[in-house]
C-alpha cells in the first residue's frame, strides 16, 4: 500500500491460505431476528440441511444476556450487530465454519455478545453457545506463556534480556547462548518454527533437551520465524523459576485473580460437556481435548498451545489489557507491564509485539498501527486495539469435522465492521475528499470530531506557529477552548513559539492564554518532572519539513521517551510532508554518528509524515509509549506543501516557502562546514558560497554533472548576519526548475564532490560528517569516485530503510482514494 520512487521488494507478510471446500451447499436461511439467527447444516459427502437454530444459551457470569446488544450504544452500534449477523451467516453458509462466538468490547463493558451455528456436526448436532468451551491453539502463547513472563519480570523474578540459557542451562551450545526471553518472545530466536514430533513423545525433559539440540536456522535476532518450541522454552523457564507447571502458575496469577473461572488446561470431563469439537483422529474425536499434536504427546499441556477457555473469559482478559493490566477493580500486571507487552517492535520481515501480532493479512481494515491480536488453528481469534478502546473475539472451531475451514477471512471481516463502527478513525487512511488541494490537517480532523480522543484529559501542548487549523486558527487557541479538554501547559521545539527564534531559548508565559510555555530547545531538550505535573497526555502539533537533521521530529523522539517514562498518553496531530511523502534519498545514518540533530536510523529524505515517523520511532526504538495519531483527510502522497490548500506559515526563521524546503536536504548537508548557504539573505538555501570560493569553477563542475530539474548561475551576496555576515562572498544560485525531477541529496553531495577537488585547503571538509551521517559517503568522497559511486555507498541500507518505511505508511500512493 505505501509507496515511494525506489522501488523494492516489500518484506515478507504473512501468507494467506486458499482453501477449497468441495461439497453442495444449501442456502436456505431462516428470518430471525437478532437474537436468533438460521444457520446452515453441512457434512462433506451429505447434503446441506436448512434448520433453525436453538435461542441462544446464556450465561449467568456473563456482563451482557445472550443476544443482546448495549442499549446505551448509538445507532452504529445496532447496524454493527446486523452486520456481523451477515458476516457469520456467510461463514457458515459457504462451509468455512460451522458456528462462532463473536464478543466485542471496550475497556469498561461488551458490546457485543452471541453465538451461531454449531459445535458439533458429526456424529450428531449440538448447537453453538455463548458458554462453548474452545481449545484456543496458538492464542496460549500470548495468554497462558507471555502473559506468564510478563507477571514474573514485574515482579523481579526474572528479565526479558536474559539469556534463556541462565534459566535452560542446556540451550547453552551451538549459538544459543545469544537467545534472549526477548527473542524467545518475538519470535526472533533463530529456532526453526517446531520440531518431529517423536521429540515430544517421550516426555517434557526429552523434549526440551531435544529442542535444545536443534541447529539455529540463523543467529538470533536475524530473522523472524513463528516457532512454537520457542514457546515451548518459555514454558519451561516458567516452571523452573516459579517451580510450578504453567496451568499452575498461570491459574494463581492471572486465570483465577481476572475471573476466568474457565480457563484452564487439560478441560475436566463436566466442562468437556461444554466444548466445541474439532477433529476425528486415529478414530476418535477430539472434545475438549488438545488438537494440536505435539501438545497432545505432552499430556495437553505446553507453552505454545493447550489452553482452553470460553469467549467470555477471553473478553475478561481482553478488558484487563485495555484496562492497562486490570479489570473491574482486580489487577493482575501493572500499566508499565501491559505497555511493554504490547508495545510494536519492529523485527525482520514485520512488527510484532512481546508474544502477540502487529501486521496481518487477515487483522481487517481500521484498526490502528497499535492493535495486536492472535490467531489459533482451530479457528480461534483476538484482536485489541488500545488506540480504539476496542477488542474483538472471534471463536470458531473450523476445523470441525474435516479440517477444511477457514475462519480467517471472518476475523478480518469482523475486525473491519468493528473499527468502523467504534470510535474514531485510525490507522491507514483509505477515503478522501475529490480536491487535492483541500487537506485537513489532524487539528482539523480532531475539531470536526469534537476533540473526542481528548475528553477529560490534561494537556501538554508541544507546538509553535506552525500548528494551525485550515482556516488558520492556532492550535493553542483551538484547545485552550476545547470543551472537555483542558491545556496545562505549552512546549516549543528549536525557534520557541514563534517559530522565529535563533539559538537557545528561555522558557515563557503565552501572552494570549497565560499557559506556561517551556522550551525544548534551551536548558532542556524534553519535557522536565516539574513541567509535566497535572498532564496526562502530550500533543504533537508542529510541521516538519521532512529531512532527517531538522530538528523537530527529533523533539518529538524524545518527548515520546518521557512520556512513556510517565506513562502519558502522546497524541500526533499528523500533518502533511511539505517536500513530499514519496521520494526517499540520501545517506542512512550510521548508529556512531547519532545526535540531538541525526536523532535515528533515516535517510536525510525520509517521505514520512510526523504521524509516521511517531510510529515507526515507537517500534524501532521500543518506546512503548501509548502513541495515537489523528491523521489527515485528503492528503496525497505526491503532493507538495503548497498544493494542500492549509496555510504555509515559516517552520523556522530561514524557510520560506517549499522551494527552500526541498533545497534544505541538498545545502543543509553543507552547513556545518565553512560555507554559507545563504543564511541573513532574501534567500536562505537559494545559495551557497564564500570569500574563498571560485564560483565559475564550481558552476562548471555541477553543470558537467548534468543534475535533473535545477539550475546554477553565478551569484556574489553578502549575508547580513550569519556565516559571513558582511563579507561579500562568490558562489552559485540554485533554482529548481522541476520539482518532481530535482534530486536534493544528490545534489548536496555533487556540490561536496566538486568543492573537495576544488579546494581541498581552504574548505573545511572535516566538518561534513556531522549531518552526512555515513563515514564511507565521506571517505568516498575524499576519494574522489564519482558521484554515481558515491551514491551506490548507500544504496543498500537505503533500500533496506525503504522496506521497513512501507509498514508505517497510513496513507497510499495519492494519500488516499476516492471515496465509492
Amino acid at each position: 500500500m505505501g509507496f515511494t520512487r525506489l522501488k523494492v521488494e516489500p518484506g515478507a507478510r504473512e501468507a494467506s491460505k486458499s482453501v477449497h471446500v468441495v461439497g453442495a451447499l444449501a442456502q436456505a436461511l431462516c428470518a430471525l431476528s437478532l437474537a436468533c439467527l438460521a444457520c446452515v447444516v453441512y457434512r462433506p459427502g451429505v447434503p446441506a440441511v436448512a434448520s433453525a437454530e436453538p435461542p441462544i444459551a446464556s450465561a449467568s457470569s456473563s456482563p451482557l444476556d445472550a443476544g443482546r446488544v448495549e442499549a446505551s450504544e448509538d445507532a452504529s452500534t445496532f447496524a454493527l450487530a446486523t452486520s456481523v449477523d451477515d458476516a457469520v451467516k456467510d461463514a457458515i453458509t459457504h462451509q468455512k465454519v460451522p458456528g462462532a462466538v463473536v464478543i466485542i468490547g471496550r475497556a469498561d463493558r461488551v458490546l457485543f455478545r452471541r453465538a451461531y451455528g454449531f459445535r458439533e456436526l458429526q456424529p450428531d448436532r449440538a448447537p453453538m453457545t455463548v458458554d462453548t468451551l474452545f481449545d484456543l491453539a496458538s492464542l496460549t502463547k500470548p495468554i497462558a506463556t507471555a502473559t506468564s513472563v510478563m507477571v514474573l519480570a514485574e515482579r523481579g523474578l526474572l528479565r526479558l534480556d536474559d539469556p534463556l540459557a541462565k534459566y535452560v542451562s542446556e540451550c547453552a551450545a551451538g549459538g544459543k547462548g545469544a537467545i534472549t526471553l526477548r527473542h524467545l518472545l518475538l519470535h526472533t530466536s533463530g529456532l526453526p518454527a517446531d520440531t518431529p514430533k517423536d521429540d515430544f513423545a517421550h516426555g517434557r525433559d526429552e523434549a526440551i533437551r531435544r529442542i535444545c539440540n536443534v541447529a539455529l536456522s540463523v543467529a538470533p535476532g536475524v530473522k523472524s520465524t513463528y516457532s512454537d518450541v520457542g514457546f515451548i522454552l518459555l514454558e519451561e523457564v516458567v516452571r523452573r523459576v516459579t517451580s510450578e507447571e504453567l496451568p499452575v502458575f498461570a491459574g494463581r496469577a492471572i486465570f483465577t485473580p481476572l475471573g476466568m473461572n474457565d480457563t484452564g488446561y487439560v478441560p475436566s470431563e463436566a466442562r468437556k460437556q461444554r466444548a466445541a469439537w474439532t477433529e476425528l483422529v486415529e478414530g476418535e474425536w477430539r472434545v475438549g481435548v488438545v488438537h494440536d499434536p505435539r501438545a497432545f504427546l505432552l499430556g495437553g499441556v505446553a507453552g505454545h498451545a493447550g489452553l482452553f477457555a470460553t469467549a467470555d473469559d477471553l473478553a475478561l482478559y481482553a478488558r484487563a489489557i485495555l484496562g492497562e493490566g486490570a479489570v473491574d477493580g482486580r489487577r493482575v500486571l501493572s500499566a508499565r507491564s501491559v505497555a511493554a507487552m504490547i508495545a510494536p517492535y519492529d523485527v525482520p520481515g514485520g512488527i510484532r509485539a512481546l508474544g502477540w501480532q502487529v501486521e496481518s493479512t487477515w487483522r481487517g481494515e481500521g484498526l490502528s498501527p497499535r492493535a495486536i491480536g492472535h490467531f489459533g488453528f482451530t479457528g480461534t481469534a483476538m484482536w485489541i486495539d488500545p488506540d480504539k478502546n476496542l477488542f474483538t473475539l472471534v471463536l470458531t472451531n473450523r476445523v470441525h469435522p474435516d479440517g477444511t475451514g477457514d475462519a480467517k477471512p471472518l476475523v478480518a471481516r469482523i475486525n473491519t465492521l468493528a473499527a468502523q463502527a467504534i470510535g474514531p478513525e485510525v490507522g491507514r487512511v483509505e477515503t478522501c475528499l475529490e480536491r487535492p488541494d483541500d487537506v485537513r490537517a489532524g487539528i482539523d480532523v480532531l475539531r470536526e470530531e469534537h476533540f473526542e480522543r481528548l475528553r477529560g484529559a490534561r494537556v501538554g501542548l508541544i507546538t509553535n506557529a506552525t500548528g494551525r487549523t485550515r482556516d488558520g486558527t492556532s492550535s493553542v487557541e483551538v484547545l485552550a477552548n476545547a470543551p472537555g479538554v483542558t491545556l496545562v501547559a505549552l512546549f516549543s521545539p528549536e525557534h520557541g513559539l514563534g517559530a522565529d527564534r535563533e539559538g537557545r531559548v528561555a522558557n515563557g508565559v503565552d501572552e494570549h492564554t497565560g499557559v506556561p510555555v517551556y522550551s525544548l530547545y534551551g536548558d532542556a531538550l524534553a519535557p522536565s518532572d516539574e513541567s509535566l505535573a497535572g498532564i496526562d497526555a502530550l500533543v504533537f502539533d508542529v510541521q516538519d519539513v521532512g529531512t532527517r537533521f531538522f530538528t523537530y521530529a527529533s523533539t518529538m523522539r524524545r518527548a515520546m521517551e518521557v512520556a512513556g517514562d510517565h506513562h502519558l498518553r502522546f497524541v500526533v496531530l499528523d500533518r502533511p510532508n511539505p517536500i513530499d511523502g514519496v521520494d526517499v534519498a540520501g545517506p542512512v545514518l550510521a548508529p556512531s554518528e547519532r545526535s540531538f540533530v541525526n536523532y535515528h536510523a533515516l535517510p536525510v529524505r525520509h517521505g514520512l509524515t510526523v504521524g509516521e515517523l511517531a510510529y515507526l520511532f515507537n517500534a524501532d526504538d521500543h518506546l512503548g509509549v501509548s502513541l495515537s495519531v489523528v491523521p489527515m483527510r485528503g492528503w496525497r502522497r505526491a503532493s507538495y506543501g503548497d498544493e494542500t490548500g492549509l496555510p504555509w506559515v515559516n517552520p523556522s526563521p530561514n524557510l520560506h516557502g517549499v522551494d527552500e524546503a526541498l533545497l534544505y536536504p541538498a545545502l543543509g548537508l553543507l552547513e556545518a562546514t565553512n560555507l554559507s548557504v545563504g543564511r541573513g539573505t532574501d534567500g536562505p538555501f537559494e545559495r551557497v558560497g564564500a570569500p574563498w570560493l571560485d564560483a565559475g569553477a564550481l558552476a562548471a563542475n555541477l553543470a558537467s554533472e548534468a543534475l535533473p530539474g535545477v539550475a546554477f548561475s553565478l551569484e556574489a551576496f553578502t549575508p547580513s548576519s550569519d556565516r559571513y555576515a558582511g563579507q561579500a562572498c562568490r558562489g552559485v544560485h540554485i533554482v529548481v526548475r522541476d520539482r518532481t525531477q530535482f534530486e536534493p541529496v544528490r545534489t548536496g553531495l555533487a556540490i561536496a564532490r566538486a568543492l573537495r577537488r576544488l579546494h581541498p585547503h581552504a574548505w573545511d571538509f572535516g566538518k561534513l560528517d556531522r549531518l552526512v551521517g555515513d563515514p564511507r559517503v565521506i571517505q568516498a568522497i575524499d576519494a574522489g569516485l564519482p558521484l554515481a559511486a558515491i551514491v551506490d555507498t548507500y544504496r543498500t541500507e537505503l533500500a533496506s530503510f525503504v522496506n521497513k518505511r512501507e509498514k508505517y505508511l497510513l496513507y497510499d500512493e495519492r494519500g488516499c482514494t476516492p471515496a465509492p
